[in-house]
């Protein structure tokens, strides 16, 4: 991850190759067995005390109908730490847990018999502290920080969770709104896509990894190359002042983190841009659809599917 980009994460607390899954034998009291990057995890059956430490776990294990006693509030929604789009699937709200650094002592006193921590920084020494207090499922081998994706998040929570036929089925209910989405708007397909973040007045580019960029892609768009052949081992670029031109796409969207629209409209070399002149740039300002955009849940990208995708429509038709 860029240090300015974990910076943006962490300020927005304050204020996305698949998993692969055998089912085993063994013990009554043994689930599966998931494949992950820090090797297989066999995790109790049918689990009851599930502690969601990565982005979008706790959206996830709720869109299978599993309530999680404790989770991290990524996004900083605050109350249950999930987004409008999950509301009414707790009866009783989990506790809180930090985001960046997990707070050891707090989980170990819940006594949970599963940590999912699917989409995280990929830490190894994290790993193996959680994995002492009980079964702990990362993300799939070949990921970047934050990386996994809304798909194999699912496939590895619904495993996780005794549930793959109804992890099976929600991503059905994914693919299914993507094909209507791209279907209903053929303008999409081959056009190119910049996706960019702005944080202490300075802007990032999302590349493939990052739920953004799998989102504008499962439309049929193409994140623009030049941006995408500075990828790295994170999901997103810093950008100089000198190299914000390489937001100018077909279609660029630009959301703030942490803060207001205004700077971005304010800002002379963005509003220059040949997508801005020609009408193609979206400052996205609604921090509900920038959170469903960003939150790379099954239900926070329905939320996206049904909102975002008129906006990115009617901005690339100008």
């Amino acid at each position: 991850m860029t240090f300015r980009l974990a910076a943006a994460i962490a300020a927005a607390v304050l204020l996305t190759a698949c998993g692969q899954v055998e089912e085993t034998a063994g013990p009554a009291a043994s689930g599966a067995t998931v494949q992950t990057m820090f090797g297989p995890v066999t995790v109790p059956a049918n689990p009851t005390k599930v502690v969601a430490l990565g982005w979008s776990d706790a959206e996830t294990a709720l869109a299978l109908g599993v309530r999680p006693i404790a989770a991290a509030d990524w996004l900083a929604f605050g109350g249950e730490g999930v987004g409008p789009w999950a509301a009414g699937r707790y009866t009783t709200a989990p506790k809180i847990l930090p985001t960046l650094e997990p707070d050891y002592a707090a989980i170990a006193q819940l006594q949970p018999d599963l940590i999912l921590n699917t989409r995280s920084d990929n830490s190894e020494e994290k790993y193996r502290e959680l994995s002492k207090i009980a079964p702990t499922v990362s993300g799939p081998a070949g990921v970047v920080s934050y990386g996994t994706t809304w798909r194999q998040q699912m496939e590895l929570v619904s495993q996780s969770l005794g549930k793959p036929d109804e992890g099976r089925r929600l991503i059905g209910e994914v693919d299914a709104a993507f094909d209507r989405a791209k279907a209903d708007n053929p303008v999409f397909a081959g056009k190119t896509a910049a996706i960019g973040a702005y944080y202490s007045e300075k802007y990032s580019a999302y590349v493939r990894g990052d739920s953004r960029v799998d989102f504008v892609e499962g439309l049929g768009l193409k994140n623009k190359p030049e941006v995408q052949a500075l990828a790295g081992t994170s999901f997103a670029v810093d950008l100089s002042r000198e190299q914000i031109e390489l937001l100018s796409a077909d279609l660029t969207v630009v959301f703030p983190i942490g803060g207001d629209a205004a700077p971005l409209r304010a800002d002379q070399v963005l509003n220059q841009l040949p997508a801005a002149r020609a009408g193609h740039l979206l400052i996205m300002d609604d921090k509900t659809l920038v959170n469903a955009f960003s939150s790379g849940s099954t239900l926070g990208t329905l939320y996206a599917i049904e909102k975002a995708v008129p906006l990115f429509a009617s901005t690339l038709t100008k």
